[in-house]
Protein backbone atom coordinates (compact mmCIF):
# COMPACT_ATOMS: atom_id res chain seq x y z
CA UNK A 1 0.00 0.00 0.00
CA UNK A 2 1.48 3.37 -0.85
CA UNK A 3 2.53 5.84 1.80
CA UNK A 4 -0.18 8.14 0.78
CA UNK A 5 -3.03 6.82 2.26
CA UNK A 6 -5.14 8.91 4.59
CA UNK A 7 -4.26 8.81 8.44
CA UNK A 8 -7.07 7.95 10.51
CA UNK A 9 -9.42 6.73 7.88
CA UNK A 10 -10.54 3.25 7.33
CA UNK A 11 -8.47 1.84 4.81
CA UNK A 12 -9.78 -2.14 3.03
CA UNK A 13 -7.35 -3.61 1.63
CA UNK A 14 -8.05 -5.05 -2.02
CA UNK A 15 -7.33 -9.08 -2.59
CA UNK A 16 -4.18 -10.56 -0.86
CA UNK A 17 -1.11 -8.85 -0.83
CA UNK A 18 2.89 -10.01 -0.22
CA UNK A 19 3.73 -8.71 3.75
CA UNK A 20 5.71 -5.19 2.86
CA UNK A 21 6.49 -2.01 5.12
CA UNK A 22 9.02 -1.35 7.52
CA UNK A 23 10.72 -2.95 10.86
CA UNK A 24 10.73 -0.87 13.81
CA UNK A 25 10.60 -1.90 17.48
CA UNK A 26 7.62 -0.71 19.84
CA UNK A 27 10.43 1.28 21.66
CA UNK A 28 11.31 3.06 18.54
CA UNK A 29 7.63 3.77 17.47
CA UNK A 30 6.96 4.78 20.70
CA UNK A 31 9.56 7.60 20.84
CA UNK A 32 7.90 8.56 16.91
CA UNK A 33 4.66 9.29 18.76
CA UNK A 34 6.48 11.11 21.36
CA UNK A 35 8.02 13.30 18.99
CA UNK A 36 5.19 14.07 17.24
CA UNK A 37 3.29 14.81 20.53
CA UNK A 38 6.61 17.19 21.49
CA UNK A 39 5.94 18.90 18.36
CA UNK A 40 2.66 19.99 18.56
CA UNK A 41 3.23 23.77 19.63
CA UNK A 42 2.11 24.89 23.36
CA UNK A 43 -0.84 26.79 22.43
CA UNK A 44 -2.65 23.91 21.52
CA UNK A 45 -0.87 21.51 23.86
CA UNK A 46 -1.86 23.11 26.75
CA UNK A 47 -5.65 23.78 25.05
CA UNK A 48 -5.83 19.91 24.84
CA UNK A 49 -8.23 18.85 28.17
CA UNK A 50 -8.63 15.47 29.52
CA UNK A 51 -7.42 13.62 26.66
CA UNK A 52 -4.66 10.17 26.81
CA UNK A 53 -3.05 8.87 24.01
CA UNK A 54 -1.94 5.21 23.77
CA UNK A 55 -0.35 3.22 21.04
CA UNK A 56 -1.87 -0.37 19.92
CA UNK A 57 -0.41 -3.01 17.80
CA UNK A 58 -3.70 -2.73 15.39
CA UNK A 59 -7.18 -1.81 15.51
CA UNK A 60 -9.41 -4.65 15.78
CA UNK A 61 -13.09 -3.99 14.07
CA UNK A 62 -15.97 -4.45 16.20
CA UNK A 63 -19.39 -6.20 15.68
CA UNK A 64 -21.00 -4.64 12.60
CA UNK A 65 -17.94 -3.74 10.96
CA UNK A 66 -16.08 -4.89 8.21
CA UNK A 67 -13.75 -7.42 9.43
CA UNK A 68 -10.80 -5.97 6.92
CA UNK A 69 -11.10 -2.41 8.20
CA UNK A 70 -7.58 -0.69 8.76
CA UNK A 71 -7.11 2.21 11.15
CA UNK A 72 -4.07 4.11 11.44
CA UNK A 73 -5.48 6.17 14.30
CA UNK A 74 -8.60 6.57 16.39
CA UNK A 75 -10.09 9.17 18.32
CA UNK A 76 -12.67 8.36 20.91
CA UNK A 77 -13.88 11.23 22.88
CA UNK A 78 -16.28 14.14 22.76
CA UNK A 79 -14.67 17.09 21.18
CA UNK A 80 -13.71 20.43 22.66
CA UNK A 81 -16.62 22.02 20.41
CA UNK A 82 -19.54 19.55 21.65
CA UNK A 83 -18.57 19.71 25.37
CA UNK A 84 -20.92 21.42 27.50
CA UNK A 85 -21.20 22.76 31.44
CA UNK A 86 -22.18 19.55 32.46
CA UNK A 87 -19.10 17.72 30.36
CA UNK A 88 -16.67 17.32 33.14
CA UNK A 89 -18.69 15.54 35.72
CA UNK A 90 -17.29 12.12 36.20
CA UNK A 91 -16.11 12.13 32.53
CA UNK A 92 -13.66 9.73 31.68
CA UNK A 93 -10.13 10.94 28.94
CA UNK A 94 -11.01 10.84 25.84
CA UNK A 95 -8.88 8.29 24.09
CA UNK A 96 -6.20 8.75 20.76
CA UNK A 97 -4.76 5.39 19.99
CA UNK A 98 -2.13 5.09 17.51
CA UNK A 99 -1.86 1.92 15.46
CA UNK A 100 1.85 0.53 14.86
CA UNK A 101 1.63 -2.60 12.56
CA UNK A 102 -0.60 -0.69 9.41
CA UNK A 103 1.80 2.32 9.97
CA UNK A 104 4.93 0.42 9.47
CA UNK A 105 3.10 -1.29 6.77
CA UNK A 106 2.66 1.35 4.61
CA UNK A 107 6.05 2.77 4.77
CA UNK A 108 9.27 1.96 3.69
CA UNK A 109 11.56 3.91 5.71
CA UNK A 110 12.43 5.50 9.08
CA UNK A 111 11.72 8.54 7.81
CA UNK A 112 8.38 7.39 5.93
CA UNK A 113 6.98 6.55 9.94
CA UNK A 114 7.78 9.28 11.44
CA UNK A 115 6.27 11.45 8.85
CA UNK A 116 3.15 8.64 9.02
CA UNK A 117 3.01 8.98 12.75
CA UNK A 118 3.75 12.75 12.62
CA UNK A 119 0.47 13.15 10.18
CA UNK A 120 -1.61 10.74 12.13
CA UNK A 121 -0.80 12.28 15.50
CA UNK A 122 -2.29 15.47 13.99
CA UNK A 123 -5.36 14.70 12.88
CA UNK A 124 -6.32 12.49 15.58
CA UNK A 125 -5.61 15.44 17.88
CA UNK A 126 -7.89 17.25 15.59
CA UNK A 127 -10.72 15.78 15.71
CA UNK A 128 -10.47 16.53 19.87
CA UNK A 129 -10.53 19.83 18.90
CA UNK A 130 -13.82 19.06 16.44
CA UNK A 131 -12.22 19.12 13.04
CA UNK A 132 -13.82 17.13 10.62
CA UNK A 133 -12.44 14.49 8.19
CA UNK A 134 -13.53 16.23 5.16
CA UNK A 135 -11.82 19.43 6.58
CA UNK A 136 -8.97 17.78 7.47
CA UNK A 137 -8.70 16.19 4.01
CA UNK A 138 -8.89 20.00 2.48
CA UNK A 139 -6.65 21.62 4.90
CA UNK A 140 -4.04 18.55 3.81
CA UNK A 141 -4.13 16.36 6.53
CA UNK A 142 -5.66 13.32 5.11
Amino acid sequence: MPASLPPGLPIVPDGPHEPSGFTMSSDEFEVAVQDALDSIPDRLARAMDNVAVFIDDDYVPGPGEDPDTVLLGLYEGVPLTERDSWWDAGSLPDRITIFREPILEICSSRDEVIHEVAVTVVHEIAHHFGISDDRLHELGWG
